[in-house]
Formats: C-alpha cells, structure tokens, sequence
C-alpha cells in the first residue's frame, strides 16, 4: 500500500523532529490544539450526531454509544485534557543515573521517545487527542486508525488539530489519522516494521487478540478489564455498597468498571440483603451467582464457570462467597485480567495481603476501581491502561512512552 507507506515514512522523519524539539514547542502545539477544539465545537458535534445515527441504526448498545458520544461539555474537556499535558514534565532528557569509570568515562541513562506509535482504537474519539496530546509531550510521532463506528468524529476532530498543530510549527507527520478503516489496512500497518516502533491497541478484546495475532510490531496490549470487589468480613458495609454502586454502576461500559465481586461468608447474611436493594434501585438486568450465594437471592441464575472471566461491559455482575481473604485472592489472580481489583476492610494486615498477593496492575484498599484512569491518577490523560507487565502497566501517561539510551562522555578512553 503505497499511500500508507508513506505516511510511515512521514511519520519516522517527523519522530528525528520530534525527539530533539523543545518543551515550549510541543506545549505550543498542544495549547493550538485544545484552542482549535472549541472553535470548532459545533463541526464536532455535527459528525458526531452523524456516527450516533448511524450507531443506533447498527443497533450499538447503550454502553457503546455512551462510549462515543460527544457534547459541549465532552469537546471541553477534551481541550482541558490537552492544556494540562502542557503542565506536565517533559520526560524527554531526563537523567535516570549515572556512573564515572575509574578512567574518567562517565555513562549516563537518559530517557528518550520511543519514536513512532500506531494507535489503533475504537469507539471512543476524544482518545483522538489523548493519545496525540500524550505522543507529541513525549516526542513520539503517531498513527492513529480509530475505528468505523466514530469514522466521522474522527476525522473531524483529526483536521481541526492536526492543521491547527502544524500551524503552530508541528512537523508533518508528526500526527496522522489514517481514513481507511477496512481490516486490511490495519494489517498492512501492523507489517510496517521498519518504520513502526509500537503498536498500541485500544478497544475490545477481539481486537486486541486480532492485532496482536497479525503484529510484527511490538505491541503493548489491554485485553479486557475483569475487574474484582472483594467485601471482607471486617467491611464498613454501607462503605462496601457505596464502592460497589460506583464501580458497577456509574459507567457500566468503561474497562474499569467491576464485573464481579466476592463476599466474606462471615458478612453475607448483613450484607446479601442490602446488595439485592442496590441491585433493585439501580436496575441490574442479571446477577451471575455461585451455588452459596444463589441460596440467599432468589433472583440470580447459576454461574457458568466461564462467566467468571467475563468483562460485561453492562449492569450485569458476577457473585461469589468466599471463605477468606486467601480464597478471594486465589479466584482473582484465576479468572481477572490484572486490571483494578479492590478490597474493603477495616484490617490493616488483610488489606496488605490483598495487595500484595493480587497480581494486578492497581490494587485498591476502600476505593472504587473506577479511578484507574490517566486524569485521575495525575497523568493528564492516557494512551492506554497497560495489562502487561512489559514494558508499562497499568494506565500509560508519559513516562510510559520513553524509553532510555546511554549517553557516553569521554577523553580520549580506550579499552584495555
């Protein structure tokens, strides 16, 4: 494909740019950017009232189409989001250490962009300028393929910032929105190895299982967000219930949202019958039990083992009794993802268990899950929530789109 060659090889000049431009220059074009957002509210709002249509005519689910959804109050914050990039440190050039030979040769590690990223995502288009936003700060150059669903939210949002960045002095190429979504240019770009240097995927599970599959690219991967509340049996149950309500309930179709929770058989009797109450009022269409917590709510259906595994994405939950903080941990680091998992006790000693014991990538002790999120944890915004353990984890912000060389300073040393 010669025309997605060429973007490529764009984008990896632009990433030589990129690496060596300075802190005032890339929070320039970020502060272009957020200020083209909201000139331009109204063509935003208009390409996307025509993916809404066209998703509600597809028959997209209500989570899905939340997901995609644009307002005044969404564009807004999608410019926010980018003028506090700007605030934040540049990764670029930062002294990781440094060591001074017997001879005099000194060697440091220095972090550096990685340089050129694929994107490739879906549904949601204020990830259009997250993840430019977060690749320009830490001088990467990217590529980014949203997907059909949000075909035109994309490509509206994609001209206003990129000719208004480029304006500002951006290298071409620097950003790129592909405008093919067939599924075989996506697997001509995830070949692009010459000039790709990672390959982050963003969406569903299928897809990410697809790009990993075809990549010959490095990729960072977030499979799916099966995340776990465990109530202990030392719990504030009015605390365990208000966590639970956030975390199932606020936005049901996020990839931190909870799909199962587990509860301590010392607590289920109290804490069974105020959940069931919760579950009413906020109208969960379908709770998935085990045999035990069947037998006190009449209204759940037996779980397939499989259930257990499963990111809902919906107001439907998975529910297990368990008998110890040991046997809650054991069925996590089983069935989740390595996403958000949360514990809510009162005991110092079983929290520090739970949280060193749980193999994820962020571990609560009484707070929601729904706070893994960039913004929430000070990074501006995210690229992605990482479920790997190489080379980022958890929710990636700047830091985790460097990488390091070494830099070394001589006088004329030679190696005996």
């Amino acid at each position: 494909m010669p025309e997605l060659e060429n973007i490529c090889r764009k984008a990896r000049k632009s990433a030589l740019l990129l690496a060596c431009a300075s802190s005032a220059d890339k929070n320039q074009w970020l502060l272009a950017m957020a200020k083209a957002l909201e000139e331009n509210t109204a063509t935003i709002l208009a390409a996307n009232r025509i993916d809404l249509e066209k998703g509600a005519a597809k028959g997209l689910s209500g989570a899905m189409l939340d997901r995609l959804r644009l307002d005044e109050k969404r564009v807004k914050g999608m410019a926010d989001a980018l003028r506090y990039v700007t605030t934040l440190p540049d990764p670029v050039g930062e002294e990781l250490s440094s060591f001074t030979r017997e001879d005099g040769l000194l060697i440091k590690k220095v972090s550096v962009p990685v340089g050129v990223m694929g994107f490739i995502y879906e549904s949601r288009p204020n990830v259009t300028t997250d993840a430019a936003s977060l690749c320009l700060k830490s001088g990467n150059a990217v590529i980014l393929r949203g997907g059909s669903e949000a075909f035109a939210s994309n490509c509206a949002i994609g001209d206003i910032v990129i000719a208004a960045a480029e304006k500002a002095g951006m290298p071409e190429g620097a950003v790129t929105l592909i405008r093919d979504t067939s599924h075989e240019t996506v697997n001509a770009l995830l070949k692009m190895d010459q000039y790709i240097d990672l390959i982050i995927p963003r969406g569903g599970e299928r897809l990410i299982r697809t790009v990993v599959k075809e990549s010959t690219i490095p990729v960072i991967k977030h499979y799916k967000g099966v995340c776990h509340l465990y109530v202990d049996k030392e719990a504030d149950i009015p605390m365990a219930l208000a966590i639970l309500e956030n975390g199932k309930f606020q936005r049901p179709g996020v990839c931190n949202a909870l799909e199962t929770i587990l509860i301590h058989e010392d607590i289920a009797s109290q804490f069974v019958p105020e959940m069931k109450k919760l579950f009413a009022e906020k109208g969960l269409k379908k709770v998935y039990g085990s045999e035990k917590y069947c037998s006190m709510d009449e209204n759940a259906q037996m779980i397939p083992e499989e259930n257990y595994s499963n990111e809902y994405l919906d107001t439907i939950i998975s529910a297990k009794i368990v008998s110890s903080a040991e046997e809650a941990v054991d069925h996590i680091n089983f069935y989740g993802s390595g996403h958000s998992d949360s514990i809510v006790t009162a005991n110092g000693r079983t929290a520090e268990y739970f949280q060193n014991y749980v193999d994820s990538a962020t571990v609560y002790w009484n707070a929601s899950t729904r706070f893994t999120d960039g913004g929430e944890f000070g990074m501006g915004a995210e690229i992605g929530i990482s479920t790997d353990k190489l080379h980022a984890r958890g929710p990636m912000g700047l830091k985790e789109l460097t990488t390091y060389k070494y830099k070394i300073y001589g006088n004329g040393q030679i190696r005996k």
